[in-house]
C-alpha cells in the first residue's frame, strides 16, 4: 500500500510539471513570441541549451540558459522532437542537456516543437513544400487562362518575375524530400497528381537528385509548356540515365510524337521487343548504346571485352543490324529507345 501511494503521489508530480509546463507554452504564444525568444524561454524552462533548426532555410537557433547564444559546436542532443506543419516535418527541436533527460523533457520539446510550428505558420512564411493538388494543376493544366495561372502561382509563393520549372518524378521517397533536395535556396512545391509526381520549381540542380529516382525535367517557358515537356522526358528516363532534362533530349523528343502502332510496327522495334525476353542480352545492348564503344561497354557489364564482342556478333545477326557500323549503332540506339517509349 505505501509503494502504490508512493507511486501515485510521484504521478500527481509528473501531471502537475506536465501541465505547468503546456501552460508556460500557452502563455508565451499569447504573447506572440518569435522563435528567438521561444528558444530562450525553453532554455531556461529547461535548465540547458535549447535548439531550434529549420529544414526549409537551414536557419539554426541555439540558446544557453541564461539566455544568451550557446557558443562552440552543437552538443549531442539528449532528446529531440520533430517540427511538423502539414503533415511534413519542417524542422527539428532539441535540448542539450549533460547526461541524461529529465522526465518532463519530452514535454517541454513537444510543446516547443508546437509553438515553433506555429510562429513558423504565422510569421514565417510557411516554407512547406507540399501544395494543394489543385492548385498545382491549375498551374500546369494547358486549358488554365494566363490569369488563373498567376493567381495560382501566387498563391504557392511565386514571384511573379521568376520563371517555373516543372519536374516529372516517379519516387519512394516523399515528394518534399525531392523537392527540398533539388531545390534547396527555395521556392518549390510539389503535389501528387494521378500516376506521377510534380515539382515546380524556380531552379533545379539535377546533381542533386537522391537515387532511386526517376526524373524529367522541362524547360523554362510556361510552366503549362514545362510540364508537358517534363512528362516526354520522363519517359526517356532508364536506370542507366534516371533523370533526363527536356532540352538535352533534341530530335530524340520527336520520337515521343509517334503513335505507338507506328513504333511497334518498325522492323527494329519489333526485334527489340523480341530481344526482350532475354535480360542479358538487352543489358549487353543497352551498355553498348550508351558508349559507343565495345570495351567501355564491356567494363560497364564487368565482362572481358572479347566476351562482349561476340554478344554483340549475336546480337547484330539476330537484329539484322550491322552494330560495328556508325549508322547501324544509330539505328539500334533509336530501335531501343523507342522500344523503351511504348515500355513506359
Amino acid at each position: 500500500m505505501e509503494a502504490l501511494a508512493e507511486r501515485l503521489s510521484q504521478l500527481d508530480t509528473q501531471v502537475e510539471g506536465a501541465l505547468r509546463v503546456v501552460m508556460f507554452y500557452d502563455t508565451l504564444m499569447r504573447r506572440r513570441v518569435d522563435l528567438p525568444a521561444l528558444a530562450r524561454a525553453s532554455a531556461g524552462l529547461a535548465g540547458c541549451v535549447a535548439g531550434i533548426r529549420l529544414h526549409g532555410t537551414g536557419r539554426v537557433i541555439r540558446v544557453a540558459d541564461d539566455g544568451m547564444p550557446a557558443r562552440g559546436p552543437v552538443a549531442p542532443a539528449s532528446s529531440s522532437a520533430p517540427i511538423t506543419l502539414d503533415d511534413e516535418e519542417i524542422g527539428t527541436v532539441w535540448l542539450e542537456r549533460p547526461g541524461p533527460p529529465k522526465s518532463l523533457d519530452e514535454v517541454v520539446l513537444d510543446r516547443l516543437a508546437i509553438a515553433a510550428a506555429t510562429v513558423v505558420e504565422k510569421y514565417g512564411p510557411a516554407r512547406t513544400t507540399m501544395a494543394d493538388p489543385a492548385l498545382v494543376e491549375l498551374v500546369i493544366s494547358s486549358d488554365s487562362d494566363e490569369a488563373a495561372r498567376a493567381r495560382a502561382l501566387r498563391l504557392l509563393g511565386f514571384a511573379a518575375d521568376l520563371p517555373v520549372r516543372a519536374v516529372a518524378v516517379r519516387s519512394r521517397l516523399p515528394l518534399d524530400q525531392v523537392g527540398g533536395l533539388i531545390c534547396p535556396a527555395r521556392p518549390v512545391k510539389a503535389a501528387p497528381l494521378a500516376d506521377v509526381g510534380v515539382i515546380l520549381a524556380t531552379t533545379v540542380d539535377l546533381a542533386r537528385f537522391p537515387a532511386g529516382v526517376r526524373a524529367g525535367v522541362g524547360t523554362a517557358e510556361s510552366p503549362d509548356r514545362s510540364w508537358a515537356h517534363a512528362r516526354t522526358a520522363l519517359r526517356f528516363a532508364t536506370p542507366r540515365r534516371p533523370v533526363v532534362h527536356h532540352d538535352d533530349l533534341g530530335a530524340l523528343a520527336l520520337l515521343a510524337e509517334i503513335p505507338a502502332d507506328s513504333l511497334r510496327g518498325n522492323p527494329d522495334v519489333a526485334a527489340i521487343t523480341l530481344l526482350a525476353g532475354s535480360p542479358e542480352d538487352l543489358e549487353t545492348l543497352d551498355a553498348y548504346c550508351a558508349t559507343g564503344s565495345l570495351r567501355q561497354a564491356a567494363d560497364l557489364l564487368h565482362l572481358h571485352h572479347s566476351s562482349v564482342a561476340r554478344r554483340l556478333e549475336a546480337l547484330g545477326r539476330t537484329l539484322g543490324i550491322e552494330l560495328g557500323d556508325p549508322a547501324g549503332l544509330t539505328r539500334a540506339r533509336l530501335a531501343l529507345t523507342a522500344w523503351r517509349l511504348l515500355d513506359g
